[in-house]
């Protein structure tokens, strides 16, 4: 599950490099990678070929190392990395039994059959994290680094920007608050007396797009993935049995538990969300306008702001700043932005505040907010005035791989390694030890 390939055709098969005491590489390892590779660039050549099996060499040699030093994880930690593979490979099909079509496996099939591969992964993370948990990166070493590349190759980056955000969700007033709660009393009432199934109502019924066309279906484990009121009241329920209406932030449930076992359960759920009026929205903007009066005014921070008034509680622990979700950083590209955010760009300038406006959020579902832009970047050549922290990362990048490198060169004697000649003309094997059979 390293990619989006889950089955490959059988191919005939045989040892290429040997690791240790009982480690091995198949060439058919090598193929299903280099495939996966080649699917997400076509340019993929033998020379990154050998890169990646260089790679594949170095985690073995990590696994062997976490034997020699006792490292460890835990069934459990191994389990919750499967479920979120899993989760998304579930997402990237459409549904869990798309997902087992297109493999032709279960999901309890393709979670036995990748529990020692995400085993082995997540021990080389491990013993790798050790290596390098000292390597820091100085001011020196940062200016150091950039003085050595050729103006000529400093990379040319995009518009940049730093913004955040301030949320407040319209209220749902008592009537409509009212409306909803009726409604799905009525619901519950049809699949009590028979008239309608829990599948067919929520079928019909439910707000949830992620479960509505499944019939309401979840695959759950009592681990917090979901809202603590949702969870509580579902892991109370015995097979086939309904709750009471449960009331969350997102509005009124009532669950149906279809099989339980332990902390995992299969269940169903129909919701119904208040609806929302155009004077709610109205009240969420005049609040929010009053919130940027205090702002621009400096009676309060904007950080102070996202705490003190946002009804994003995420966005409360970055200080209301839109970041990138897989690097941390706060400069973004800004494609990287929301299509209203990108719109409005234009009419900001750094330390301003836009005008209270509705927008979609993450969960296509539409909110009120304002936006702050604390910096903004034309396009330029690097340079470690408007690009430090860009430029700080490559530099300790570059600073672990050479971490990395020492380290090899300092276990691999103590390997026993064993390359199939074929292989041995990968430049970058070259300078490990290899043993003779």
């Amino acid at each position: 599950m390293g990619g989006t390939q889950l089955c490959t055709a059988q191919v005939l098969d045989k040892i290429i490099i040997k690791i240790g005491r009982n480690r091995i590489i198949q060439l058919s390892e090598l193929d299903i990678q280099v495939a996966q590779a080649r699917q997400q660039d076509p340019d993929f050549s033998d020379s990154s070929r050998c890169v990646l099996l260089h790679s594949m060499v170095l985690q073995k040699m990590l696994i062997e190392q976490a034997d020699r030093d006792s490292v460890a994880v835990t069934d459990e930690d191994v389990e919750g990395q499967l479920d979120n593979r899993i989760r998304y490979f579930t997402q990237l099909y459409g549904s869990k039994e798309k997902l087992e079509q297109v493999s032709g496996k279960t999901v309890y099939q393709l979670k036995e059959d990748y529990r020692d591969v995400v085993r082995e992964q997540m021990l080389a993370e491990k013993v790798q994290s050790q290596v390098l948990e000292h390597v820091k990166i100085t001011p020196a070493e940062v200016d150091a680094f950039y003085k050595k590349i050729p103006v000529d190759s400093l990379p040319l980056f995009p518009a940049s920007v730093e913004v955040g955000q301030i949320v407040i969700d319209p209220p749902v007033s008592a009537e409509m608050d009212d409306y909803a709660h009726k409604k799905i009393e009525d619901i519950k009432a049809d699949i009590i007396t028979g008239k309608l199934s829990f599948e067919t109502a929520a079928g019909i019924y439910s707000e949830d797009p992620g479960s509505r066309d499944e019939g309401g279906r979840y695959e759950v484990k009592r681990n917090g993935q979901f809202v603590p009121e949702f969870e509580n009241a579902a892991f109370k329920l015995q097979n086939g049995e309904i709750s009471p209406i449960v009331k969350t932030k997102f509005g009124y449930h009532i669950i149906q538990m279809v099989n339980r076992k332990g902390d995992e359960a299969e269940l169903r759920h129909i919701l119904i969300k208040p609806t929302i009026t155009s004077s709610d929205y109205n009240k969420a903007i005049a609040k929010l306008d009053s919130v940027r009066n205090l702002i621009v005014s400096g009676r309060i921070s904007f950080p102070e702001a996202v705490g003190k008034f946002s009804t994003d509680e995420a966005a409360k622990r970055t200080g209301g700043m839109v970041m990138d979700p897989t690097t941390g950083n706060t400069e973004l590209d800004v494609t990287r932005l929301d299509r209203d955010m990108i719109l409005m760009l234009d009419t900001l300038k750094p330390g301003s505040v836009s005008a209270p406006h509705v927008y979609m959020n993450e969960m296509r579902e539409r909110s009120c907010r304002i936006v702050y832009m604390r910096s903004r970047t034309e396009p330029h050549r690097a340079n470690l005035k408007e690009d430090y922290g860009r430029i700080q990362d490559v530099a300790l990048q570059q600073k672990k791989q050479k971490k990395i490198q020492d380290w090899v060169q300092q276990k691999a004697p103590t390997f026993y390694l064993w390359i199939a000649p074929e292989f041995r003309d990968c430049q970058i094997l070259k300078d490990w030890v290899v043993r003779e059979e």
